[in-house]
């Protein structure tokens, strides 16, 4: 049976004229539960996050990827519309084009945050795609993560969404990706090679005291400990709904190979910790427009040849769940018109304004 695949994505909350990050997740929030009043539960979609500039949802779990992107752009209007309502806009970007002094929520865990990372916590306004897909068991899981390490860098590069920073050009298509990596726990891990030393690792974590719990485990890709899902956690959110079907496409095709290989008693690839970390420094770096390193060899290549190199790999995957198709077509505009972060640049360049970069992006949030 194919995987079912669900998507969390952050949103920035911008004043509808400066384009600037205003804190009105509180009044957004209860705007949107009023909205659910009296439908499914399954509807009430919309979270607070750390800070008060951003919203997040979750949608539901779906095998049918045309139902998973109906989903994401009506959960993207509904936040438009009672964003709205509170005078602000929402848009798809991965971190916030202009100057701000970002505002921590209320809540007891946010404090503690702040307090105990100080000026980390203060700076991580930025917003993620995080994709879960299904396994059986914990074990199965483990084997998926142990084989998929390689590869996550290429899904970061097609992310790629956050070239701006207070107000600056970083010279990366995907600086959250650098911002993210100040916490403690977050980036590539080791093999585990069981589920037992999966856990054993994480409460070892825990138990240092450095972080607060389990959630804090800000892996590149984890077990969640919500759902029986594997959480792929590496992209930045995507400007273009159709950009995180594809996130969600190709990660759910990652995760069937890998479980496929793992069932069949193959080794995962002995890749080093320290080369991941290049492979993703340089995938937040180009994006798509450069280099990447290559999964196989950790060399550089261009990047078009090593997402092709990615959709070769997961190809019967895809093709088993009738993706393949649809895949090969959106990764193929993608590499036409680029990420999200050529979009900005593109439209700053013939602006010179990062309030019109916003203001184009709160446009192309819906699709």
């Amino acid at each position: 049976m194919v995987r079912t695949v669900g998507v969390e994505e952050e949103l920035l909350l911008v004043d509808q004229q400066s384009g600037e990050p205003r804190a009105l997740s509180t009044a957004v929030l209860a705007l949107a539960e009023g909205r659910a009043e009296g439908r499914a539960e399954e509807d009430s979609a919309f979270e607070s996050e750390l800070h008060l500039q951003q919203l997040e949802f979750g949608t539901e779990p779906r095998r049918d990827m045309r139902e998973l992107a109906d989903e994401i752009i009506r959960c993207r209007a509904e936040a438009a519309e009672s964003a709205a309502r509170a005078g602000a806009d929402v848009v798809a970007l991965a971190t916030a084009p202009l100057p701000v002094s970002p505002s921590i929520g209320a809540g007891e865990r946010y404090r503690w945050l702040a307090e105990r990372f100080g000026l980390t916590t203060q700076e991580q306004l930025t917003c993620g795609c995080h994709v879960h897909v299904s396994v059986d068991s914990d074990e199965e899981g483990v084997g998926v993560l142990d084989r998929v390490r390689p590869w996550l860098p290429v899904v970061l590069a097609m992310s790629a969404n956050s070239p701006f920073w207070q107000g600056q050009d970083t010279a990366y298509g995907s600086y959250r990706s650098r911002v993210w990596g100040r916490w403690p726990s977050a980036g590539p891990v080791e093999t585990f090679g069981s589920a037992h030393r999966y856990h054993e690792q994480v409460q070892a974590l825990v138990d240092t005291g450095v972080l607060r719990d389990k959630g804090m485990i800000y892996f590149d890709a984890r077990l969640s400990h919500r759902y029986p899902t594997v959480e792929v956690r590496v992209a930045d959110v995507c400007l273009d709904p159709a950009d995180a079907v594809l996130l969600a496409t190709l990660v759910r095709g990652l995760v069937e190979t890998a479980a496929r290989s793992w069932s069949a008693g193959e080794p995962p690839d002995p890749v080093g910790v320290g080369l991941l970390r290049m492979a993703a420094w340089q995938a937040g770096r180009a994006g798509l427009e450069g280099e990447l390193l290559h999964p196989a060899t950790m060399r550089p290549e261009p990047a078009p040849d090593v997402v092709a190199a990615l959709l070769a790999h997961v190809h019967d995957a895809l093709e088993d769940s009738g993706d393949l198709a649809a895949a090969q077509e959106a990764v193929g505009r993608v590499l036409a018109r680029g990420t999200g972060a050529r979009t900005q640049r593109e439209v700053f360049a013939s602006t010179g304004s990062l309030h019109a970069v916003v203001a184009e992006c709160v446009s192309r949030t819906r699709g």
